[in-house]
């Protein structure tokens, strides 16, 4: 099979472009670059080689929302006679306050560009899809765990892009029951890094997630973890939230693919987490006791947005993708403090 996976030079897809081109797929990654870096498919291509595998992937460098390239991608496929099978949608923005003050172009990039690439599916006849959506679409509701039937109510611009591109789906979904077989990943808190060490996430400028954040402490490049609010009404008064390593995310995409080939058609919504709750302070003991690296920290307040509890049902996946996070919170800080030992300054 030959997969498209579209953002396949970011975090979570460079991870899954790993697994693919370890599995046997053959792999087309189409990327801006906007929000990676080049030097993630060197890296890649130097694991795999390390490997001595015999593996086939083309990057191409462009925007989901050029239809003259999405075009030039299928076509030329064809032409090898090895059309493009499945497609994993990562592309796209992903920052809630960045979708605050830019939102019209979180809805060009991540709404229109979604729609560019379903016409073109279309066109070509490729109707499998793996989508990137997430757990922010759950909004600010702290009832947890959350299942896929919880109330959606995004809260910002990031979210909203989501929900539309989930609903789209639904209507093109309903259009053809006999065509499509979708997947709607919503993911919780990907965190931790390749165990080779070679890839990781390397965030732009300041982390806006906690997991790079204190990692970026313990190497010190930033000097303390601010904490937002110790009066939660949770077992040590910080947040909780589900952390899930990311090469277990990485295999609920490949366990989606195995999904479409017992089913002649499908759309399924489906929560991709730990399905365990953690708290800043359990994250940052963890950490401190696995790398041996203190993690200096300072109180402030709430932030406007945040809730008490957030962490994810994941009965669905289980039952339907026979999948199941394997990684422990020890392994996401090994594996994490791994990659910024190795890697101080990122990509760069």
């Amino acid at each position: 099979m030959r997969v498209l996976l579209t953002g396949g030079s970011g975090f979570i897809g460079s991870h899954i472009a790993i697994l693919l081109l370890e599995r046997g797929f053959d792999v087309v990654i189409l990327d801006s670059f906007v929000n990676s870096s080049p030097n993630v498919i060197i890296r890649i291509k130097k694991y795999l080689d390390n490997k001595d595998l015999n593996y086939k992937l083309e990057t191409i460098n462009g925007d989901i929302r050029d239809k003259k390239i999405l075009d030039k991608i299928f076509i030329d496929c064809i032409k090898e006679n090895k059309p493009i099978n499945t497609v994993i949608h990562l592309a796209g923005l992903k920052s809630v306050y960045e979708s605050l003050s830019n939102p019209l172009h979180y809805w060009d990039v991540n709404v229109f560009g979604t729609l560019n690439l379903l016409l073109t599916m279309k066109e070509y006849e490729c109707y499998s899809l793996v989508f990137s959506s997430s757990a922010t679409i759950y909004g600010l509701s702290d009832s947890v765990p959350m299942a896929e039937d919880h109330t959606i109510s995004p809260i910002n611009p990031y979210g909203k892009t989501k929900v539309a591109i989930e609903n789209m789906f639904y209507d093109l979904y309903n259009s053809n029951l006999n065509s499509w077989k979708i997947c709607s990943l919503r993911y919780f808190n990907p965190v931790g890094a390749h165990p080779s060490g070679l890839i990781g996430e390397d965030p732009i400028g300041i982390p806006n997630n906690l997991f790079p954040f204190i990692t970026q402490v313990a190497i010190g490049t930033q000097k303390l973890l601010n904490i937002y609010g110790d009066d939660w009404g949770t077992r040590d008064g910080t947040g909780i939230r589900d952390y899930i390593h990311i090469i277990d995310l990485a295999e609920g995409h490949l366990a989606s693919i195995d999904y479409f080939n017992s089913t002649e058609s499908c759309l399924e919504f489906i929560n991709l987490g730990s399905g365990k709750g953690y708290s800043v302070f359990q994250i940052i003991r963890q950490f401190e006791l696995s790398t041996g690296r203190k993690i200096p920290f300072s109180i402030q307040d709430r932030r406007d947005g945040d809730v008490a509890k957030s962490f994810a049902d994941i009965s669905k996946a289980k039952k339907l993708l026979g999948w199941t996070p394997k990684r422990s919170l020890e392994q996401i800080c090994l594996d994490g403090w791994n990659w910024q030992i190795k890697n101080p300054h990122g990509y760069g």
